[in-house]
């Protein structure tokens, strides 16, 4: 752990604290997150920075070498660059003889004061990995090929750009290198021609490797993939490939285009580094996705954003949903947590459910310890690290509440996009009655929150599971990506900073 980590932050201390509180701060914690305490994936995660934040600071000699390098350092008087605002679904849980659910929003805020300060450009090392398969042929492609173009007018000399065109096999279009001369890289975009099959692995292969050649932790280093087709026999070696990449600072964003390619696979894909996955339903809508998705990588703040969650011991953490800047479910395993990237003027923001354990007793209690770890890019700061520890009041009969307003809309939404889901497995276990009832509640909702077209898609596919017992490929990919869209959280006036 390098002296720009916050020991005193760690053990929840100050500079000043005497080494009778240091000792007692870590048998504190030793009581929440030791392994052998606390079977929490994100206990023992951060078990290892508390063992090591004690061993430093517990021994009076190195605590004194640690604080004249922090005191040498020019960091150590650094700004926040981002700070954590945490909201609960109550501020006072009832007392329960049985588990109980409990709601946080966790919202990840960059600093107005730091990034007002000059106008920074952040440098991307940037691959464009894009299907040429036959089935791309014609309407596809030619957008393809548009927004490709369009996105080389975007960069300039500092940026790196690589493309890499795949079907049964890849090939490198343009070497990742500095975009010095677009009219010669957009010429040769406009040569790529269709056909073949589509081999995912290949693709994703040749562009990491392309990724890699500029990587670096001061730049945002990541690869677009646009796919209209399923790749058969490779998920598996594509998805160890995209953890690989993870772990050297490599997202993955994934587009699918049309109704052929494998949305569970492109999401996981995603998810692993922290990217984002999206459904393009039209040729149209590529151009626009492609431009926006580059935009935000371009406006990154921090990149390489990891949450790590530590319930307590008797704690359960049931699952993590990111609202925004894009809705993507989160896998809760393994820890840390891939988030992405913080935008420069807005948040981003993980919905986590937690399940408490039933309490017979009043008392206030610790529930959750966070830790939101990330490369402030403008600043040169790898690793920087925000912790907060989250408490709950709980008590007999606690006056009555509502959960704040913005935990009350992300439920809502939540829960049209679980039912879409609900109904899909309703389907996939043999239960067409069950299914068509829960889309045509799902319809009854959509309109109720004045979403007509995917109300209208819900009505459709009602009847047409009633009918056949499946779903359209069309039909089921728009609900499930419309009413995720749906838990973007509005971002009033565009406030980036506490």
């Amino acid at each position: 752990m390098d002296i720009l980590h916050n020991l005193y932050a760690i053990l929840g201390l100050a500079p000043e604290a005497k080494q009778e509180e240091i000792r007692d701060a870590y048998r504190v914690l030793a009581r929440r997150f030791h392994p052998d305490a606390n079977r929490n994936e994100g206990a023992d995660v951060l078990f290892r920075d508390i063992a090591t934040a004690y061993e430093i600071l517990g021994d009076p000699t190195q605590r004194v070498r640690y604080d004249a390098q922090r005191i040498r350092s020019a960091e150590v008087n650094e700004p926040n660059y981002f700070s954590l605002r945490v909201t609960p679904s109550k501020r006072v849980l009832p007392t329960l003889d049985e588990p109980q659910v409990f709601y946080l929003l966790v919202e990840i805020v960059p600093m107005r004061e730091v990034t007002k300060q000059g106008r920074h450009s952040t440098p991307l090392n940037l691959v464009l990995v894009l299907d040429r398969s036959t089935s791309m042929r014609g309407a596809r492609l030619d957008k393809v090929k548009i927004a490709a173009r369009q996105i080389i007018d975007q960069l300039g000399p500092k940026d790196i750009l690589s493309v890499v065109a795949f079907s049964d096999r890849a090939d490198v279009l343009i070497e990742a290198g500095p975009v010095t001369d677009p009219a010669e890289l957009r010429a040769t975009v406009s040569i790529m021609r269709a056909n073949g099959g589509t081999e995912i692995y290949h693709g994703l292969a040749a562009g990491i490797e392309q990724c890699r050649k500029h990587a670096g932790p001061h730049m945002v280093n990541h690869v677009i993939l646009l796919t209209d087709g399923r790749t058969f026999g490779d998920e598996e070696r594509s998805l160890a490939l995209a953890k690989e990449a993870a772990k050297e600072g490599i997202g993955i964003s994934a587009m699918g285009i049309g109704d052929e390619w494998n949305d569970v696979f492109l999401d996981a894909l995603a998810a692993a580094s922290g990217g984002t996955s999206a459904y393009i339903n039209s040729p149209a809508a590529v151009v626009r996705f492609l431009n926006d998705r580059v935009r935000s990588l371009g406006e990154a703040f921090v990149e390489r954003l990891q949450l790590t969650v530590a319930p307590d011991a008797d704690v359960t953490l049931e699952s993590a949903f990111k609202l925004h800047p894009t809705p993507q479910p989160l896998a809760t395993s393994p820890q840390p947590i891939p988030v992405g990237t913080l935008e420069k003027k807005r948040p981003s923001a993980v919905l986590l459910q937690l399940q408490m354990p039933p309490s017979d007793k009043e008392h206030f209690r610790t529930v959750v310890r966070l830790d939101v770890t990330g490369d402030v890019l403008a600043a040169n700061r790898m690793g920087y690290k925000v912790i907060s520890d989250i408490s709950v009041e709980v008590a007999h009969n606690p006056e009555q509440e509502e959960p704040p307003s913005v935990i009350l809309d992300a439920l809502g939404k939540l829960t049209l996009y679980r039912m879409q889901q609900k109904a899909e497995q309703a389907l996939q276990q043999g239960d067409a009655a069950n299914a068509t009832r829960r889309l045509e509640n799902l319809a009854t909702r959509l309109l109720a929150a004045g979403q007509e077209e995917l109300a209208q898609i819900a009505k459709e596919e009602a009847r047409r599971v009633s009918q056949t017992r499946t779903f359209s490929e069309e039909g089921r990919k728009g609900l499930k990506f419309g009413t995720r869209m749906l838990l973007a959280l509005p971002q009033p006036g565009g406030d980036s900073g506490a």
